[in-house]
């Protein structure tokens, strides 16, 4: 399998194949419009604006599991998203990223790309270690997804390169 073996769902209901995206590079990103890194968005909206001529796309997944950070509605999301932060990246339905009902797409991410741990001299790193150590202390087991805004990125023969 890889990533271009996966159908996934846009925010405005479109069923895709990842296939499409063959021979880019990407940046798979599960994302939310109410958390502190949410700013984020300008950030990878740069990122795409930049390089989107040269075979790059940025592909954001939001979700709402991590402390309800994303509680708006598909329609809401892609709203917010464009008048906050001019996003003109693909914004997929707002699903699961982790668990049992995570997205097929992030459960295959997660097994091939395993979580290297926080990085406990980085301040953002350490402020979210000790927050999920506090309150969401099951987050911190396995591979799954951590908290919003996990990247993968992924290279132009689809193979996940880093994630972070």
């Amino acid at each position: 399998m890889s990533i271009y073996d996966y159908k996934t769902i846009t925010i405005d209901g479109d069923e895709v194949s990842l296939e499409q995206y063959k021979g880019k590079i990407l940046v798979i990103v599960n994302t939310a419009s109410k958390c502190g890194f949410t700013p984020q968005y300008e950030g990878l909206e740069n990122l795409y604006e930049q390089y989107k001529d040269k075979d790059f796309e940025v592909l954001g997944f939001p979700s709402n599991q991590f402390a309800g950070q994303e509680p708006g509605e598909n329609d809401e999301i892609k709203n917010f998203c464009s008048i906050n932060y001019g996003v003109s990246f693909q914004l997929f339905k707002k699903s699961d990223v982790r668990g049992q009902n995570a997205q097929p797409l992030f459960s295959y991410l997660t097994a091939k790309a395993t979580f290297k741990g926080f990085d406990l001299k980085q301040p953002n790193d350490k402020k979210l270690y000790e927050m999920l150590k506090k309150r969401f202390p099951e987050f911190l087991k396995g591979n799954s997804i951590k908290w919003n805004f996990t990247k993968f990125l992924i290279d132009r023969d689809g193979r996940i390169v880093k994630r972070d």
